[in-house]
């Protein structure tokens, strides 16, 4: 398999991306949409063209699949590109979803999957619609844990439990990617790269310094290592409507260039193909009511430390 590279680099912005592609009479989904990189993103698709839904967890919230179903029932229409943009980052304590779910799987993975999968009908009427993961290099740090997704029986970490739904959002567009070709869907999974948006909200002011992103008095810095939104979206609107993409599917993109061949900076279970059908199955038990996450008894055991 060839890398995929782009002209574009770090400091390239999702505008800048763009620039030049016309995309009147696209529709776009962009969860996450009201700040951040999803705002980011949002605004430059609008900026090119194209009819852009932004969401936020008022309209949409993916920790319930109720809503989830709803704004999938109400969808009309054809959709050519979902960004899955939203997303909760290293809960300082387990949290669980209503179904049970570790609250991070819950929602970056297990919501993401049911507003794909609701919506499929409306991306295949689209031809040639894209569907966009925004993982993090946080994948390289866990695998999905199929024995214990939901850290019924090992210690909760809050970094292992983001890195494993962000692993599971790799393996959510490798599976679609295997499984929707021959309905001109493509999908790819991306990181962004380190910004400041409210994902960080749940991290420490230590935390926060042992990044280098907070000074001692508490005030945001701006490493080299960092990009702003309009920067980190770039590879989400490059992947979901740059033509230079176009027919591209299942990979992973870092800094607006594929990721994943060298294996230096993906991990290889997140690109893992029998992990993303296990995973496609775990998620069609659960948006089926059959597979739910620990009961509120086991969740009340202690685990051992």
């Amino acid at each position: 398999m060839t890398r995929v590279t782009t002209p574009f680099t770090v400091r390239t912005t999702a505008a800048e991306v763009l620039q030049g592609v016309d995309l009147t009479g696209r529709r776009i989904l962009v969860t996450g949409g009201g700040s951040g990189l999803g705002a980011a993103a949002a605004n430059a698709l609008a900026g090119a063209g194209a009819e852009v839904t932004a969401t936020t967890r008022a309209q949409l919230d993916l920790a319930d699949l109720g809503s989830v179903r709803d704004f999938t029932a109400a969808w009309r229409g054809p959709l050519h590109a979902i960004v899955a943009n939203a997303g909760i980052m290293a809960l300082p304590a387990l949290t669980h979803a209503a179904n049970g779910w570790e609250l991070q799987l819950a929602t970056n993975y297990l919501g993401h999957f049911a507003l794909i999968t609701g919506l499929h009908e409306h991306l295949r009427a689209a031809g040639g619609a894209r569907i966009v993961m925004v993982s993090s290099g946080a994948q390289l740090g866990s695998p999905v844990h199929f024995d214990d997704p939901h850290f019924a029986r090992r210690p909760y970490d809050p970094w292992a439990a983001y890195s494993q739904s962000k692993t599971a959002d790799v393996l959510l567009a490798v599976g679609a990617a295997q499984r929707w070709a021959a309905d001109g869907i493509t999908a790819n999974a991306m990181a962004p790269g380190r910004i400041h948006t409210a994902l960080q909200r749940h991290l420490d002011p230590d935390t926060m310094r042992s990044m280098g992103a907070m000074d001692a008095a508490g005030d945001l810095l701006h490493p080299e290592n960092f990009r702003t939104p309009e920067q980190g979206a770039s590879t989400e609107v490059l992947l979901a409507a740059s033509p230079l993409l176009a027919d591209v599917t299942g990979r992973y993109f870092d800094e607006d260039n594929q990721e994943g061949v060298t294996g230096e900076n993906v991990a290889a279970w997140a690109l893992d193909p029998d992990a993303a059908d296990r995973l496609w199955e775990l998620g069609t038990q659960a948006l089926n009511g059959a597979l739910a996450g620990p009961s509120l008894a086991e969740r009340s055991k202690p685990v051992r430390q």
